[in-house]
């Protein structure tokens, strides 16, 4: 039986930069680091990996956890910091909001990079932006009935 999502991973080029922006500019918090040296073979079966080696940490915000990997091996290519998000592969995490205009400024005078002012659809405003390495992030707020 399914019960729901745990977590969200994301394979980022840098750790450090990475927990940064999420848990200092986005208000996440650690609940753990880790990681792995080369050899550790169960790791390798599980990732579908040879020779892996990793930075790990599970950041969460309420019940929302995201869980960040920095691989050292084998050499990762490099992403699109553009990549449409049409193409196929993750989309987006969709963080709700109050205040969003407040935190799309906040957040775009921290140099976050966005698609657009806010939008307003309707019920909801929302507008999409990036984190440093292009993975998109939804902000969305419902608007007071």
């Amino acid at each position: 039986m399914i019960h729901g999502i745990d977590h969200t991973a994301i394979s980022v080029p840098d750790m450090q930069k990475a927990l940064d922006f999420y848990c200092k500019l986005l208000g996440f918090q650690s609940i753990f680091e880790a990681g792995w040296p080369v050899g550790a073979g169960p790791l390798d079966d599980l990732v579908g990996l040879r020779d892996s080696s990793s930075k790990v940490a599970m950041i969460g915000f309420g019940a929302t956890r995201i869980e960040l990997f920095e691989y050292a091996t084998p050499s990762p290519r490099a992403q699109d910091p553009r990549r449409p998000v049409n193409d196929h592969g993750y989309t987006h995490i969709c963080l709700r909001v109050s205040g969003i205009q407040s935190e799309y400024e906040r957040l775009r005078g921290a140099g976050m990079v966005f698609n657009s002012p806010v939008v307003d659809l309707g019920p909801d405003l929302c507008v999409y932006g990036r984190d440093p390495f292009g993975n998109t992030i939804e902000l969305i707020e419902t608007k007071p009935t």
